[in-house]
């Protein structure tokens, strides 16, 4: 903080607003910012790995196999984001909680289902009651992590999967007569080809990723929504040394310029990927940049 925030109350306006944005709750906020990017950064590769695992598994010649990736397909997607934000991480948190009951407290004789209460014993919990509050903050993220995961890694499994089916098939078949097992057709021109014809998909995922990320405070994450609600709030004297009335309006309004411009930068790291995966590919794509070319 600035040496002259000692007395807010006798500055000038713009000394007073300074003093007032680089306040430790203000930090919090901008600290919300990176937590956003980094549930970003690691969701959508290990969304997209769930996504191609689904996609796989739902055209495998293994039947049980196929019937696994098309029903986590058609469940996760047929059910609400928000329900199933709300109902897996209370399942697997509760799950976690009774194998550990199981393991560290065999003689616990009290049943864990104790009408609407889940109770396993101290050593049980996840985390640990007297576990630092970093420990709380690690554990929230990593099921928030997981959740985005599972749900969008369903919706990329879609992706993936129509994208396979869109290969033409006399790639395949060349491939094949060439010797090629089928595992080396699936490598070797399947997947390399299958992108140009995910991407558009996977892109609208991506940003369909980003306005999700307000989801985060189901799940007890302190995101730039919850700071940006708290910080907005009517504050009086009594309180805090920066009062102000109801500054909602004006939060909100950077998140949506924030949000708005990620979306551009986005999109124009999109246009790139997409450029150079259609170069020399039988696509419209690839047919423009030849002709461009020419």
């Amino acid at each position: 903080m600035f040496s002259f925030c000692t007395d807010p109350s006798t500055l000038p306006d713009w000394q007073w607003m300074a003093c007032y944005l680089t306040t430790g709750k203000h930090m919090s906020i901008y600290t919300s910012v990176l937590t956003v990017l980094l549930l970003l950064g690691i969701t959508a590769p290990i969304a997209l790995a769930f996504g191609f695992g689904g996609a796989t598994a739902a055209r495998s010649q293994i039947t049980p196999l196929r019937w696994f990736g098309k029903t986590y397909i058609a469940l996760v997607r047929g059910v609400p984001d928000i329900a199933f934000f709300l109902f897996f991480v209370i399942a697997l948190d509760q799950a976690v909680e009774y194998l550990r009951h199981k393991v560290l407290c065999p003689g616990w004789e009290a049943p864990i289902r104790q009408g609407n209460d889940f109770v396993v014993c101290q050593a049980a919990k996840m985390p640990l009651g007297n576990a630092p509050q970093w420990v709380h903050e690690s554990y929230g993220f990593g099921l928030a992590v997981l959740t985005f995961a599972i749900v969008f890694g369903a919706f990329a499994a879609n992706v993936l999967f129509g994208a396979m089916r869109a290969v033409p098939r006399a790639q395949l078949e060349t491939a094949e007569a060439y010797g090629m097992s089928q595992r080396q057709t699936f490598w070797r021109v399947l997947v390399p080809q299958m992108w140009v014809y995910a991407l558009p998909g996977l892109s609208n995922l991506w940003m369909v990723l980003i306005k999700a990320t307000p989801l985060l405070f189901l799940l007890g994450v302190e995101d730039i929504v919850y700071w940006a609600r708290e910080l907005g709030g009517t504050k009086t004297p009594r309180f805090t040394d920066y009062p102000h009335g109801d500054w909602r309006m004006w939060y909100f309004l950077a998140l949506l310029v924030f949000y708005l411009l990620f979306t551009r930068v986005s999109e124009i790291v999109m246009a790139r990927i997409m450029s150079r995966l259609t170069h020399g590919q039988a696509t419209a794509g690839g047919e423009a940049q030849r002709k461009a070319a020419a």
